[in-house]
């Protein structure tokens, strides 16, 4: 009892201890000081915009929430937005650490005019100056206004999660997916005309993870622990970055469309501005969940793999054998594909039986997340199986020919285009039941087969670096050498 006890102890100490390695638990302790505000991952590319030829006079009268959202909550009402209101100096903030723009007051613009006349009454009152005198600087008009406002904001839009309970102790994890959206255009201030119009939108995560014990150590005597922590991210970060995020499309759509001149126009197929054109392709055939729909694999491949058989006939004491395969993969860039199989193994039990038999099939793959870098899949077919036998003046001999079925599942992971990781566990049904040589029972004879491989698909390379070179020329023979100015 007393080693149970101190069993159930040491689970108590070690759920801090393993939740305290994971990297998002930080549990404050003390109270923390004023600090810079952190920065977004698309500030990074932001401030390395190459740089323009002239800078941009903008002016933002006000760019708002526009969602009249509030903040989803599982307790009633809240009365708190879901957006900050405060976004308009965010995209203030944004176009100056741009380096494209000079950015000038106009959401305080009444604040802004009456300090003028303020200085202008001060000096006529009290320092003596005549009217002449009195004039200000003219305030800087704006050859662009900015315009647009966060559309948007979706709660739960994905949610799920999983857990774990056995015997009074467990873990489990929630998430969820919120998403926000902005819109952002430039107006010409000479004409009027809308240059371009941009669209970002940044997806917000919220997760709960915990674990705790709940058991009867002896009479009287109960243990309950539990640990876990809950982490939201901000969502003034993610309009933050959404708003980054599409005041670099503006610039660099503006900067292909021939809007405005960069200053060294050789900077039109810098790595930033191809990375950009790169990722808008990608989204271009992306869903709502950026889940890709361009196929990700080409049409033919070759696939390796190795693992064991586990025969299951009339005899008992049935032994795991090692076996190995070649598959010709023809991939239909959607969700089927098609393979040829060629394997050898061993079916064997602990006495009596183990033979080496030949596997030639045909099978036919259909998975469930196509367009992902990992997909379960489920996969059938037909085939024959035969008998290997080895002796000094044959190489192969079929002493006999069995038909088969398969089926199975599997899951297949890419490490990039051309390379997969795959894993899978079928059963081989024979339609006789003489292939260990003995016949009983009601069932035919079968085998199960597991198994792990690697695939490799081809003409991969060949195609990128072409897709990599017409891009950058339609990208210099979109860029006009004489752009639309916005006086």
């Amino acid at each position: 009892m007393f080693k149970c006890i101190r069993h159930y102890y040491g689970i108590v100490i070690l759920l801090p201890l393993i939740a305290g390695c994971t990297p998002f638990f930080n549990q404050p302790i003390n109270e923390q000081r004023a600090e810079i505000g952190a920065e977004t991952p698309a500030r990074k590319s932001l401030v390395s915009l190459p740089e323009p030829k002239e800078k941009i006079v903008a002016a933002v009268y006000k760019f708002r929430d526009q969602t009249g959202q509030y903040k989803p909550s599982d307790t009633g009402a809240n009365w708190s937005t879901a957006v900050t209101q405060g976004t308009t100096s965010i995209l203030l903030k944004a176009i100056e650490e741009s380096g494209w723009f000079i950015p000038i007051e106009r959401e305080g613009l009444s604040n802004l005019l009456n300090e003028r006349k303020i200085i202008r009454s001060s000096r006529a009152n009290y320092a003596g100056q005549n009217e002449s005198s009195q004039l200000l600087p003219p305030l800087l008009f704006a050859g662009l206004v900015l315009e647009g406002g966060v559309i948007s904001y979706d709660a739960n839009v994905l949610t799920g999660g999983a857990g774990l309970k056995y015997f009074g102790a467990g873990a489990s994890g929630q998430y969820r997916q919120d998403r926000v959206t902005v819109y952002l255009r430039a107006i010409s201030t000479s004409n009027g005309r809308i240059l371009k119009t941009v669209y970002t939108s940044k997806m917000i995560l919220s997760q709960k993870l915990d674990a705790s014990i709940f058991r009867y150590v002896k009479f009287k005597r109960l243990l309950e622990a539990e640990v876990g922590f809950t982490y939201n991210e901000p969502s003034e970060m993610a309009v933050k970055e959404a708003i980054e995020k599409a005041v670099e499309s503006l610039i660099i759509e503006g900067v292909i469309e021939g809007l405005w001149d960069l200053k060294n126009p050789e900077d039109v197929n810098s790595d930033i501005v191809t990375k950009y054109v790169e990722g808008k392709e990608d989204n271009e055939g992306s869903d709502f969940f950026d889940q890709l729909l361009t196929p990700r694999r080409r049409k033919f491949g070759l696939g390796f793999n190795g693992g064991s058989w586990l025969y299951m006939g009339d005899y008992k004491h049935s032994e795991m054998e090692a076996m190995g395969g070649v598959s010709l993969l023809y991939d239909t860039q959607s969700a089927l594909q098609f393979a040829l199989n060629f394997s050898r193994g061993d079916l064997a039990t602990t006495k009596y039986f183990q033979k080496t038999f030949n596997s030639l099939d045909v099978t036919a793959k259909y998975r469930l997340l196509p367009y992902k870098n990992w997909t379960p899949y489920i996969e059938g077919g037909f085939g024959v199986f035969s008998e290997h036998e080895k002796s000094i003046y044959t190489i192969d001999i079929s002493n006999s020919i069995h038909t088969q079925a398969l089926y199975g599942a599997g899951v297949e992971f890419l490490f990039n285009d051309r390379i997969g990781l795959n894993f899978s566990i079928l059963n081989h049904y024979i339609f006789n039941d003489n292939i260990d040589g003995l016949k009983q029972g009601n069932f035919n004879d079968y085998f199960w087969e597991g198994k792990i491989g690697l695939n490799f698909y081809f003409d991969k390379i060949w195609d990128t670096s072409k897709k990599k070179k017409n891009r950058k020329e339609k990208i210099r023979k979109k860029a006009d050498p004489q752009p639309i100015t916005a006086e």
